[in-house]
This record gives C-alpha cells, sequence and structure tokens, in this order.
C-alpha cells in the first residue's frame, strides 16, 4: 500500500504491523534545542527541565485547570478523565500549537508534525494511584514510532508528589514484552512491564510549574502514588511526524502544529468554541 492510499480500518492495535524502533534525530537540523540536547535525547531517550512559562503564566495556567478540574470533577469524573482534551477545550488545542512548544519538538520530529493527543495527568494528594512502567508506543495504533510526548508541568514534581520517573537509554531497545496489570499494582494505566529494571536505573523527572520535559514513546516511565499533601498534575501533548499512520480513527484527533500533512493521513480537528 502507498502511504498515501486511504487509511484501512482495524478492529484492533494487534492487526497492524507497526515499525517499532527508535529513529534518532540529527543535530545538524536542531534550531530551537542545542545539537547537544538532541544527542541527549538520541542517547538517554529524553530531554527534561526545559523553561516554557514563567512564574506568572504558570500560576495562570494552573488558575485554569483548578476550574476545569473541578468543573469535570463535579460532573462526577476523576482528576485523570480529561483526556483528548484539545478536542473538548480550546485553551488546550492552543497549548497543543503554542509555538514555543512545538519549536523544541520540530528539532525531533522534522518539519512537518502532528499534535494528536492532550491529557491532565492529575494525581490528587494520597489517590493510592501509581503508573506502572510502560513504553507509550505499546498503547498506540501509530506506525512509525516517530512520537515524542511533552509533559508540561502544571503544578511542581518532585519525588515527594511522584514525579514522573524514567529509565534512560531504554528507547534504544524497541518494543518490550508486557503484561496487563494486576490490581494491587493500582495502575493508572493497564500494562506493565515486568523487568523494567533490567533496562537502567531510574531518574526522576523532577519539573518546576512551566517547565517540560519531553520524551521519546519507547523510553520507559512510570511514577509511583502520590503519598504527599500536595497535588501533581501534568498535561501531556502528544506529537508525531506527519508521515506518520494513524489507525483505529485515531487520524481524527490530528492537528498540523508544524509544516503541513497529506489530507488523506491527518485531515485536521478543529479548534473547539469552548
Amino acid at each position: 500500500m502507498n502511504k498515501f492510499d486511504i487509511v484501512p480500518s482495524y478492529n484492533s492495535i494487534e492487526e497492524i504491523d507497526r515499525d517499532l524502533r527508535f529513529f534518532p534525530c540529527d543535530p545538524k537540523t536542531a534550531s530551537t534545542l542545542s545539537s547537544d540536547q538532541v544527542e541527549t535525547y538520541n542517547r538517554e531517550g529524553y530531554l527534561t527541565a526545559i523553561n516554557i512559562f514563567d512564574a506568572q503564566q504558570a500560576a495562570e495556567l494552573r488558575g485554569y485547570f483548578d476550574q476545569l478540574l473541578s468543573t469535570v470533577m463535579a460532573a462526577g469524573e476523576d482528576s485523570y478523565s480529561i483526556s483528548t482534551a484539545h478536542l473538548k477545550y480550546n485553551r488546550v488545542y492552543d497549548l497543543l500549537k503554542h509555538p514555543d512548544i512545538v519549536s523544541h519538538v520540530k528539532d525531533l520530529l522534522g518539519e512537518h508534525v502532528v499534535g494528536w493527543g492532550s491529557h491532565f495527568f492529575c494525581k490528587m494528594p494520597h489517590d493510592g494511584k501509581a503508573v506502572s512502567w510502560h513504553q507509550d508506543a505499546s498503547y498506540w495504533p501509530l506506525t512509525p514510532s516517530r512520537t515524542a510526548t511533552v509533559w508540561l508541568a502544571i503544578d511542581d514534581a518532585d519525588q515527594e508528589n511522584a514525579c514522573m520517573r524514567f529509565i534512560p537509554g531504554s528507547h534504544s531497545h524497541g518494543q518490550l514484552a508486557w503484561r496487563e496489570s494486576e490490581d494491587n499494582e493500582n495502575n493508572v494505566l493497564n500494562q506493565t512491564v515486568e523487568n523494567a529494571l533490567d533496562y537502567g536505573a531510574p531518574v526522576d523527572n523532577v519539573l518546576k510549574a512551566g517547565q517540560m520535559s519531553i520524551h521519546n514513546d519507547l523510553l520507559l516511565h512510570g511514577s509511583n502514588a502520590n503519598d504527599s499533601d500536595r497535588r501533581r498534575c501534568g498535561l501531556t501533548l502528544r506529537y508525531c511526524a506527519a508521515d506518520v499512520h494513524a489507525y483505529m480513527d485515531w487520524n481524527q484527533k490530528g492537528v498540523v502544529v508544524a509544516g503541513e500533512a497529506d489530507p488523506r493521513l491527518w485531515p485536521g480537528a478543529a479548534r473547539p468554541d469552548n
């Protein structure tokens, strides 16, 4: 099939022949990131503590999320339920397209980029929920795996309130075996890579509100339960190169954030009114 043929239908991710391997980025083409940062991303699978919003802007963004969370929880949802938010809330749509964020992502994915995902991961104080070691790519009906996630800190995130943790270099091993998570893991998600620590020692992704990290879709990551008295919220913004195929109607979520994309692959989601 030519890559610009109509995207075929699949009923499950298991039916899709996916190319799940790491595609190194070219340090020579970077314009926002330094060549050293791109080389670090290639080697470690992530970048962290990138300043995007100052303290005043971060406080304003936190106020927006506080109001959104209050509305959602009043409607009977929980703090993890605000997903695909860019299709529902124009403020999140605009964050997905934010030029300062996108300029960093372009240096890792190329000139033509699609933003396709947005999810608030909000751990309330003492909520008991962890995120088991996993690779994002195992969840997604996308191929090839030229995808990166921005984790934008809404609150300060540190060891005390269960910041995200990475296993550096684990993205270089391709897709790893996983199992369904067990009930006693209290996993926010449903996959667990059981032997994750065989691939290296974890590092904490400590961020101040308004900073972001970027990690590859094959990087092993997770987080502990938040046993502190402080909330820990981050907004994940998902991006891919525009020549990536998205199946099971996931291409309907896509927004062209840089360059262009063939509309037969990515039709382009509209900015919501709310």
